[in-house]
């Protein structure tokens, strides 16, 4: 016999689950007598086919049915084993279900077959002619040895289907599923998990005496009594009959006027005749007392002024509600509860009223629901006020806006404010204040000037930056306090313009400097060395209380030593009215020229101012500068 070698396989051509679990029942030994009977004969005879060509031709050359190979290996290993040691017993079956021999002289089919009696697998075993392959029922998996199996635990790898409120109990090869929480008394739980009610009366588990009749109900029984009451009596629980009463068990059984007397399973009406005493009648029907009211109009038994107040079988007099009795009088006197009761029934005011009194409150307030406190009006909701109000206490006050104010007239009415007719109303816009209502606003001049981002102030417009002006090519744009000048400067004959002051495209400032032509011992000896043109814009100043010092000239030392030169500064020209003046300072070390404006001057205002810086030494002028100051004075303080 060849070698064989255990592997794990799986022949698509076979449900190895259907045959595997049919083997394992035939395999355990509770089921062994399974082989013998007519359910494994049924089994046996539906793994035949009939395959005539598949029989060697016997005697009686009648094709017989052959068994295929996968239900001769289950065959095999579940029956053959058994009839090998003597326990499969063919004898008791019938005739038509009796297994076709085969004829002794063919060969056994599965003689080789390694299979044969189970094989070397644990459980199930296939032969396959080149190796034995083992596999393992539904519920077990094949170890590495590949022949021994060992139990799947459903419980932990998940492949159990417990629902949810149910535990999964791992069994050998299967597993099962036990509900979490018991069903109860009266309930028993099923296979399937789930409660089933228990029929006490027919499992006979009750506990119902003889006279009863058990009545299976929901989760318990009841037992009832086989003997039956008549009407009129109840039954207890030992079945004895007890009359009810019904005068007691029923809401008025009998009429009105009548008494209710229980008997022997019934009950009967007694009619009522009562007798009334003093202050008391007999009603319409009859049947019972009831009081007589004395006070009942037309009658008066008190007199006027007086209250009657009834009672059970008579009545009282009383004074009315505020008035009280009076001894001596013998009648009823009002009560002046205002006077009695200082400061206590109203919170405002209070008057006097026949039997009563009345609660009022002051202006601003009214009764409140009580009809004695006072509450505040909120007089706001109304709307009383041109803009705002706010309520107070008792009253309102009226408030305005920013911008307006209150009349002094009505006290209710917002005035718009001029903000330009205030007494600082000069001070709020720098050129001119137009009243809004509300507020104001601020205008400038209609040329020259914008307003400023404050809304207040004007800016002067640059037009030689912005280039809005309408100066020639020969001609300097400068510009002034609302408007620019075009002006043109020539150097005079032997000045020349500087350098420094060609390379600026715009400049306030034109410097000629001294250029002789050669042998001109004039030019040479003329001490004026520079002429220099600017321009300077003032403002109107609205209150002038001190000079305002508005240029300032630096003095540039000679070329011989400047401890022995005296620098002198002086305005030589257009000086109208000695409007400015000019004194020397000492600032940093150096010589300083200072210009003065020391009168008021109120625009528009133009002059030209010569200035003269001279360097004396030894009493004779060595060195002079010469600039002229274009001043310009606007017309307006800004």
């Amino acid at each position: 016999m060849s070698s064989w070698r255990p592997a794990v396989r799986t022949d698509t051509g076979w449900p190895l689950i259907r045959r595997t679990a049919r083997c394992h029942m035939l395999r355990n030994p509770k089921n062994a007598g399974w082989c013998r009977s007519s359910a494994a004969t049924a089994s046996w005879r539906s793994c035949t086919v009939p395959r005539a060509s598949a029989w060697p031709t016997s005697r009686t050359a009648v094709p017989r049915p052959m068994v295929g190979y996968q239900c001769g290996q289950v065959f095999r290993a579940c029956c053959v084993k058994s009839q090998e040691t003597g326990d499969l017993d063919v004898g008791g079956l019938q005739e038509t279900d009796k297994i076709i021999e085969v004829e002794e002289e063919q060969e056994d089919p599965y003689l080789n077959d390694r299979c044969r009696g189970g094989g070397p697998c644990k459980q199930q075993c296939r032969d396959t002619g080149d190796e034995v392959v083992c596999s393992c029922f539904v519920g077990y998996q094949l170890l590495s040895d590949g022949v021994s199996c060992e139990d799947v635990n459903e419980c932990i790898t998940g492949s159990h289907s417990c629902r949810l409120g149910e535990s999964c109990i791992n069994t050998v090869g299967s597993f099962r599923c036990q509900r979490d929480s018991s069903c109860g008394t009266g309930y028993e739980l099923t296979e399937d998990n789930s409660c089933k009610d228990i029929d006490e009366c027919e499992s006979g588990i009750h506990n119902c005496l003889p006279d009863f009749i058990c009545q299976n109900t929901l989760g318990s029984f009841r037992c009832r009594p086989k003997l039956q009451c008549k009407s009129g009596f109840i039954q207890d629980a030992l079945g004895n009959c007890i009359d009810i009463n019904e005068c007691l068990s029923i809401s008025a059984p009998c009429p009105i006027g009548h008494t209710c007397i229980n008997t022997e399973g019934s009950y009967t009406c007694q009619k009522n005749v009562p007798n009334c005493g003093r202050g008391y009648h007999l009603n319409e029907e009859g049947t019972r007392c009831v009081d007589v009211d004395e006070c009942a109009p037309p009658a008066e038994p008190c007199g006027k002024g007086h209250r009657c107040v009834n009672s059970p079988g008579s009545f009282r007099c009383e004074c009315k509600t505020g008035y009280y009795f009076d001894g001596i009088s013998r009648m009823c006197v009002d009560v002046n509860e205002c006077q009695r009761y200082p400061g206590r029934l109203c919170g405002h005011k209070c008057e006097n009223t026949l039997g009563s009194y009345l609660c009022s409150c002051s202006v601003g307030f009214r009764l409140s629901v009580d009809g004695r406190s006072c509450e505040d009006i909120n007089e706001c909701s109304s709307s009383p006020c041109s803009q705002e109000c706010a309520n107070v206490y008792g009253s309102y006050q009226c408030y305005c806006r920013r911008g307006y104010q209150l009349s002094d007239v009505d006290g209710v009415t917002c005035e718009d404010i001029d903000e330009c007719a205030l007494p600082t109303g000069g001070h709020i816009c720098s050129y001119r204040c137009i009243n809004i209502p509300g507020s104001f606003q601020c205008s400038c001049p209609s040329s020259g000037y914008r307003l400023a981002p404050n809304g207040r102030n004007c800016q002067d417009i640059d037009e030689c930056v912005t280039g809005i002006h309408n100066c020639s090519i020969n001609e300097t744009c400068f510009n002034i306090q609302g408007g620019f000048r075009c002006l043109a400067f020539e150097c005079p004959e032997n000045y020349r313009r500087s350098a420094a002051t060609l390379q600026q495209e715009k400049t306030d400032t034109v410097r000629c400097i001294k250029s002789c032509r050669p042998n001109d011992v004039t030019c040479v000896f003329d001490p004026v060395h520079t002429i220099s043109h600017t321009v300077i814009s003032l403002p109107t100043f609205r209150e002038f209380t001190r000079p305002e010092e508005i240029i300032f000239l630096r003095a540039i030392t000679p070329p011989h030593p400047a401890s022995q030169a005296n620098i002198i500064f002086d305005i030589t020209e257009g000086n109208l009215r000695d409007s400015f003046d000019i004194i020397k300072r000492y600032m940093d070390g150096m010589t300083v020229g200072v210009v003065r404006q020391v009168r008021p001057i109120v625009g528009p205002f133009h002059a030209v101012l010569k200035l003269e810086m001279n360097y004396v030494v030894g009493g004779v002028v060595s060195h002079r500068n010469v600039v002229n100051v274009h001043i310009f004075v606007s017309e307006y303080w800004f």
